[in-house]
């Protein structure tokens, strides 16, 4: 897959920020002298970790080399490694690993999420939040296009729900507060809604596509948007964005 586009990412950067900070007003810790951001991106939730604890030693973690650059040119106080957050070892127990849209990427939470927690102090937080929207027309949508237009399945598969992200996360020792928010974007088109998902959720579908075949399977993605996505009085539209939002702290 071609690198992501931290440009495209942050045109709508107001958006994608405000759940990462409502996690963030959430995680309560003593004292944190080291916290991990895990798939950091451009450092627009990085930044708002050194906020909170300046003193504190502050790691970003990422696959693309893009945002990195991005990071590390917005945030040179701030220590950045691109690596799978599968395999990242951190050097020093951290107090609050950060995860902000960033996991649903990961398949298998089942073993990822007690690993993540195995890599805190005791005490330490993980705190996460992650699209839930894979029931949402904007993504059932690209599903259909895709068997229309006979392409393979490139989606990412749905999240495995509240009650399995409680379990799996007390039986590895958290105290554990999870819940849901729909968030309503107004968009001020049916093409920004394209926009919108071209830089995370629609990745995939198009990366093996060649120009012509792009063309089309954007095309008819906006006609079936515009079907389901009606104009509000004033001409805007509301992009409904359900996130699932957990935060852990582990006691054993």
């Amino acid at each position: 897959m071609s690198d992501w586009n931290p440009s495209l990412y942050m045109q709508y950067g107001a958006e994608r920020s405000r759940p990462a900070a409502e996690l963030l007003t959430r995680v309560q810790p003593a004292t944190v002298t080291c916290a991990i951001d895990l798939g950091c991106g451009p450092g627009n939730s990085t930044a708002l970790l050194q906020h909170r604890w300046p003193a504190a030693s502050i790691t970003g973690v990422d696959t693309s080399q893009a945002m990195l650059d991005e990071a590390r040119k917005a945030l040179p106080q701030c220590h950045f490694v691109q690596a799978d957050i599968r395999q990242f070892q951190p050097i020093t127990a951290p107090d609050v690993i950060y995860a902000n849209a960033s996991l649903q990427w990961i398949p298998d939470h089942y073993t990822l999420f007690p690993h993540l927690v195995s890599l805190l102090k005791n005490e330490g937080f993980l705190a996460v939040q992650m699209p839930d929207n894979w029931l949402e027309p904007s993504h059932v949508l690209m599903r259909e296009v895709a068997f229309e237009q006979d392409y393979p399945n490139r989606g990412r598969d749905p999240l495995p729900g509240v009650h399995a992200y409680y379990d799996i996360l007390s039986e590895a020792g958290c105290d554990v507060d999870i819940w849901r928010t729909t968030y309503y974007h107004k968009m001020r088109s049916h093409q920004a809604i394209i926009d919108w998902v071209s830089a995370t959720g629609l990745r995939p579908w198009l990366q093996d596509l060649n120009e012509h075949e792009q063309q089309r399977y954007l095309m008819r993605y906006h006609q079936l948007l515009q079907e389901q996505y009606p104009l509000q009085e004033d001409g805007q539209i509301l992009l409904a964005f359900p996130r699932l939002f957990i935060v852990a702290q582990r006691k054993f």
